[in-house]
């Protein structure tokens, strides 16, 4: 069901809820917008959102960027503040703290930038949050991908390797192993790295499965299935991966989604069900079955452009709450699913 809308003033292409206690109300949506001229302007921005109990959409902070690919919000940890991660088209990773505003009685909160590390001379397209929030993984246009530690006092790049042929869209740590990181690639493989060796090794590559690049790369959030993967690709596929045999995984399923599957968010309390964002078909909600073969249990067609961010509410709540957003119609909107996610 609709709740509510917001256009932008450029591109949508993420979205993300705070999982952070207190603050599950808050909304980020990030945009990228490209001029192009004989030296391509690259701008987008930063928006934060409270999303009131009816479900309502209220910009409350706003601040331009240069284009932005990925943004992150922290893990919720013990005595850990909120923390937002931005990969942006100029190869810098930029970290946002929220903190309360001026005004209260407007959900005053804002982001203040508290470290920025350029990366690249190329574009960080992608990020992650390792589980204790002590490191980020970044996708490169140029191939590469690297790990940054996150330090009290500083950011600071501890490994960068030449990852893969073409671009990296997608950078995943293993929850329950975090030496263990997953990229995806336009050259479309599929590669899981061991940290703890430097430079990183590769454990698995895996050229053959995926028939277009690997766009995302995501991992349930239950301890009830830690050796399942997801990936989703430009050929239209999500695909379901079981690693006990790291070296060796297993394709376990797929299901055509009938456009490029951009983004794969499991649910946060129900690890069976995945919101998948498909470019070209709108946005679709899967769910595993007990073999693990996914299947589409409802579709969401009510953006007009390319479909590319999505995330659910983080925190129990009945109904369940989706964000999602749309490139170059520029919406941000907020709607609950019909199928049963509690």
């Amino acid at each position: 069901m609709d709740a509510s809308c917001f256009r932008l003033d450029n591109n949508a292409d993420a979205v993300e809820f705070c999982p952070h206690n207190t603050f599950h109300h808050i909304l980020a949506a990030a945009t990228y917008t490209l001029q192009e001229s004989s030296q391509p302007d690259r701008s987008g921005s930063l928006s934060l959102f409270a999303v009131d109990d009816n479900l309502g959409l209220k910009l409350i902070h706003q601040i331009g960027t240069v284009g932005i690919f990925d943004i992150k919000w922290n893990p919720s940890l013990d005595k850990v503040d909120p923390l937002l991660a931005v990969a942006d088209a100029h190869g810098c990773l930029s970290i946002h703290s929220l903190k309360p505003g001026l005004d209260s009685e407007d959900h005053g909160v804002i982001l203040n930038e508290v470290f920025k590390e350029n990366v690249s001379d190329s574009m960080c397209l992608c990020l992650d949050w390792n589980p204790s929030a002590t490191s980020i993984s970044i996708g490169l246009s140029n191939g590469s991908a690297s790990v940054i530690s996150i330090r009290e006092d500083k950011v600071q790049a501890s490994e960068s390797w030449q990852a893969h042929e073409y671009e990296v869209w997608a950078a995943c740590f293993d929850a329950h192993r975090p030496q263990l990181l997953f990229t995806g690639s336009d050259d479309c493989c599929l590669s899981c790295w061991d940290l703890r060796l430097s430079p990183a090794n590769p454990v698995f590559r895996d050229s053959k499965s995926h028939k277009m690049g690997v766009c995302c790369i995501s991992k349930p959030s239950s301890s009830s299935n830690p050796h399942t993967l997801l990936t989703g690709s430009y050929d239209e596929f999500l695909r379901v991966w079981d690693l006990r045999a790291t070296s060796r995984p297993l394709s376990q399923g797929s299901v055509c989604l009938g456009g490029g599957v951009w983004r794969l968010k499991p649910h946060p309390d129900v690890s069976d069900l995945i919101l998948a964002a498909c470019m070209h078909n709108g946005f679709a909600i899967v769910k595993l079955t007990e073999q693990q073969s996914p299947v589409v249990v409802e579709t969401y067609q009510k953006h007009e452009s390319l479909a590319y961010g999505a995330d659910w509410r983080k925190g129990r709540s009945n109904p369940a709450v989706v964000a999602t957003c749309s490139f170059y119609d520029k919406l941000v909107r907020v709607w609950t699913p019909a199928s049963c996610c509690t």
